[in-house]
């Protein structure tokens, strides 16, 4: 979306909540990465649409999708995974902060060995915002834990405009952005999944299953 329109769409966003101000500032202080405002409106409205009583997160950072997430239906149970130590335990004093440890699990691991770890669970949503060059194999990984009708999320998939503008200077970006490119056409041509790509945030492709 244009500057403009982006401008318009987080001024309409509603007030929110003390707790989530301060995760905000907190990951634009320490440079962590979370998911845009407008991306995680977005998503909120697809859990409330949805309803799914239990979400899988590829990529917890510091706690704060799974946080809005569980704002979207309170009843949910999230599991997710985060590998970075540090963010890791900032992600359990936030989640114990808002006492939500027994909605929320955060698992210390690689998604790649701990998904490979969960042959017994079933999840009704999986959100993958973690390390842009696995995200096929986190796909592949945790689709088969999918309930009849659940559905995929990926974020970031057109990561900053360099997705789409080859043109744009910036040679750790376009290294990152040919990675997503592949994984999305990987994505739109699966034989099993439907996927649609929504220009809102910094992209977020839904896939269910065909």
């Amino acid at each position: 979306m244009n500057e403009i329109l982006t401008n318009y769409l987080m001024q309409s966003l509603p007030a929110e909540d003390n707790w989530v101000n301060e995760l905000e500032r907190t990951a634009a202080e320490d440079d962590v990465p979370i998911m845009d405002p407008l991306g995680m409106n977005f998503v909120k409205q697809l859990i409330r649409l949805t309803k799914p009583d239990r979400i899988l997160e590829i990529g917890t950072a510091i706690g704060y999708s799974a946080l809005r997430m569980l704002q979207a239906n309170p009843e949910a149970e999230i599991i997710t995974v985060e590998k970075d130590e540090q963010r890791y335990h900032q992600a359990i004093r936030n989640i114990r902060n808002a006492n939500k440890q027994d909605h929320i699990h955060v698992i210390y691991g690689d998604a790649l060995e701990e998904l490979q770890m969960m042959t017994d669970s079933t999840f009704d949503l999986v959100l993958i915002d973690a390390a842009k060059g696995k995200y096929q194999r986190f796909f592949e990984l945790s689709t088969p834990l999918l309930t009849e009708g659940g559905y995929v999320l990926s974020d970031n998939v057109l990561f900053k405009g360099y997705v789409a503008d080859t043109k744009k200077q910036h040679p750790r970006y376009q290294t990152i952005a040919g990675k997503i490119r592949t994984y999305n056409d990987w994505l739109m041509n699966h034989p099993d999944f439907t996927t649609t790509i929504v220009p809102i945030g910094d992209g977020i492709a839904i896939s269910t299953k065909q």
